[in-house]
């Protein structure tokens, strides 16, 4: 029989092991890992139109993406163009962003395994005799590995041929040069540590599924059981 046990502490593992995941591979998605020198638009702004059209915009670099500004010759339109600069895995700017992607993606593929398997805890706690929630909580911890191995590699990869284009020639390993970090590094690095805590919760949770009230809500013959 399937009893469905609901507490404060395994409620808000689950929900911070699906926003950590989820956070995690948006920032692996996005183009703002790190953010270029300063670069003109490159076409003089119409009579009519305010100067601004043509103030400095600064490009961005993801470890297999960029964004930059294209202008539409037909109407003389400005507008962003986001997307993969690297075409296959060997084009991705160095060997350093490669080992990055591998250990990210392996990383986050571990996180949206356990977020996925979390949403069932509510009513699965155990499997062969060993608690779902030590498991989980186990694999986020090697997940947590994998992503701080990742970061760590990221900045090695600065002394690119790639960001040199757009950070300027003073850019090298662990020195940004003209650039700056983007959001989507510092949410890679706060989805991390969140990453260790979700660890940390999940043995919280465990205990909080498993403590004397649950047993006796479930020697009553309750199926749904909610708890502080």
């Amino acid at each position: 029989m399937c009893h469905v046990i609901v507490t404060c502490r395994s409620m808000l593992w689950t929900l911070l092991s699906i926003v950590v995941a989820f956070a995690e591979l948006i920032a692996f998605m996005s183009a703002d890992w790190l953010v270029g020198r300063p670069r003109a638009n490159g076409a003089p702004a119409p009579a009519n139109r305010s100067s601004t059209s043509n103030d400095p915009y600064r490009p961005t670099l993801g470890i297999y993406s960029r964004c930059i500004k294209v202008t539409h010759q037909v109407n003389s339109k400005r507008g962003s163009l986001c997307g993969p600069y690297a075409e296959s895995f060997n084009e991705i700017a160095s060997g350093f962003w490669r080992a990055t992607a591998i250990f990210l993606a392996t990383g986050i593929l571990i996180l949206c395994t356990v977020a996925f398997v979390s949403v069932f805890t509510m009513c699965v706690q155990s499997f062969l005799k060993k608690s779902i929630f030590n498991i989980c909580g186990l694999l986020q911890g090697i997940a947590g590995l994998f992503l701080i191995l990742g970061l760590i590699l990221y900045p090695a990869g600065w002394g690119s041929q790639k960001v040199v284009g757009y950070c300027g020639p003073d850019v090298s390993p662990y020195q940004l040069g003209a650039c700056s970090l983007g959001w989507a590094f510092y949410t890679a690095v706060g989805g991390t540590v969140l990453t260790f805590l979700c660890a940390v919760l999940s043995a919280q949770a465990e205990i909080a599924t498993s403590s004397d009230k649950v047993q006796e809500e479930i020697e009553e013959g309750k199926n749904l059981i909610c708890l502080l």
